[in-house]
Parts: structure tokens; sequence; C-alpha cells
């Protein structure tokens, strides 16, 4: 499995985290595997086999070609059908606004097809990053695109960009009412901007953030003790730290150091 990430140009490093690719030619059984949820959208460009999204009432889909994903709140399981070819943009928390032409609170957990996002300009720039085999192609093909829809630079909120930053400097470890206070904004209104600009609240994006940190300690292997992972991380205590490891990533801790997530561990060492 070949996984790599590159830089977004300057003109778009205010709303794109990274690009990255993603190639596995293996012809293994498939596995499900995890994505559990770090606060970004992404757009995903698949120019290999497609991907079968298990859906909570057990049920499954196979994902469109080319599709923007929401904001999750749960884990996500994905399963490959076949080789991997995949493309991706990696949105800041609250970097996708200013591109969205539907409600960003619509998209939560759900794979939206270009086309409906953007109409024909979708399915266009779809056809356009299929076609190439070259990264470099499809880097300068999708910012090209992104930077001509990026005309209402008035939707990236002042206040929603500096709190979340506020929340990724701090690991997600300040309550909602500190952030408040630093920010100098009411929380409801400051709840109001996050679910129009992210469609998440600062609360869930601040646990979001708690348990990647969490996570990514986990992968390490630096610590495995879990009342000191739980409150070395600000979790209330241990149930806590449990309960939302569950809400999140779908199994328990322990299941989680026995588990084979090839894509998650990927995904959270970035």
């Amino acid at each position: 499995m070949n996984y790599q990430t590159f830089e977004p140009g300057s003109d778009l490093s205010m709303v794109i985290k990274c690009y990255w690719t993603l190639e596995d030619s293996s012809l293994q059984k498939a596995e499900k595997q995890t994505i559990i949820p770090d606060g970004c959208m992404e757009m995903i460009f698949h120019y290999g086999d497609l991907y079968r999204q298990y859906l909570s009432d057990g049920k499954s889909i196979i994902q469109p070609r080319c599709f923007v994903i929401g904001q999750l709140t749960r884990p996500l399981e994905i399963e490959p059908t076949g080789t991997t070819g995949i493309f991706s943009v990696r949105f800041h928390p609250n970097g996708f606004l200013p591109f969205a032409n539907i409600s960003i609170k619509e998209m939560e957990n759900t794979a939206v097809a270009l086309e409906k996002v953007f109409g024909s300009e979708g399915r266009n720039i779809e056809e356009k990053i299929l076609e190439t085999t070259s990264v470099k192609e499809r880097i300068n093909l999708i910012e090209t695109f992104l930077l001509k829809k990026l005309t209402r630079l008035e939707t990236i909120d002042h206040i929603v960009r500096t709190t979340v930053e506020t929340i990724m400097t701090g690991n997600g470890q300040l309550s909602v009412e500190e952030i408040s206070k630093q920010t100098k904004i009411h929380r409801r209104q400051l709840e109001r901007k996050f679910s129009l600009a992210i469609g998440l609240s600062p609360k869930q994006l601040s646990k979001i953030i708690r348990l990647q940190v969490a996570l990514k300690i986990m992968l390490s292997g630096d610590e495995k003790n879990l009342t000191s992972l739980a409150y070395g991380n600000d979790f209330y205590d241990q149930s806590h730290f449990i309960k939302d490891f569950r809400d999140l990533v779908g199994m328990t801790p322990k299941d989680f150091y026995g588990g084979h997530l090839k894509m998650t561990s990927l995904f959270i060492a970035d």
C-alpha cells in the first residue's frame, strides 16, 4: 500500500490541508477498513476500482467514482472492491465552505457525487482528473478548478478560522466556555457559526481532535496505560475516554490495539 501526501499551493493553503494519493494493487482478500473522524472534509477521486461503504442500518452502497465526503461524526466502514487508486483533496475543518453549493450539515457522513455538488463543472473536472495519470497534473487541474471558485472569501469566517486554530493548537482540550472567552463571542453564536461553516459544533470538533491525539499516541506505542492516556489527553476519566472511543472509532481501545486497521493508521499518522 503506497500512501503519499502533497502540500497545496500558497493560494489555497488557507482552505486545503493537503492532497494525498493511495495505491494498492494487492490481490489479497478485501478487508473492511475503518476511517475515523478527523474534522476534515475530503474530495475523493477513484481512478482505481470503487469502494463499498457500509451504512449505519447494516446495508451497503458502492460509493460514487468521484465525490465529496461530508463531516464524519461516526466511524466510516469501507471496503475495496478491487485494486485501489485514489487521489484526494483534504480540506481544513472550515475549508470546504467557500465551494459548497449545498448545506455542509446535509452532507454529514455522506458521499455526495461531484456532479450534485458542482453540476456540469463537477462532471468536467472529474473527467479531467481521471484521464491523467500524473499526480502533478491532477494537483494542477484541481487547483485551477478550485481557485476559479474561490470567489466568496467572505465565507471564510475569521472567528471560525481562529477558533479552529485554537482548538487544534490546544489538542481539543479547551472547554467550549474557555474557547468562548478567548474568542469573546457568545457560545450560542459560536455554535451557529460552526454549524454553518464546518457542520460540527465546537464541542464535537474538540472531541474529535482530542481523540485523534490519543490515537496517534496509541499507534506510536508510547503509552498503553488507558488511565494515563485518558487523563493525559484531558478526558474526564477512563470511562469517558472509552465511551468517546467507541463513538468515534466503533470499538474499544483494547480491540483497536488488536485490529488490522491499515487505512486508519495511515490517516491518523498524517
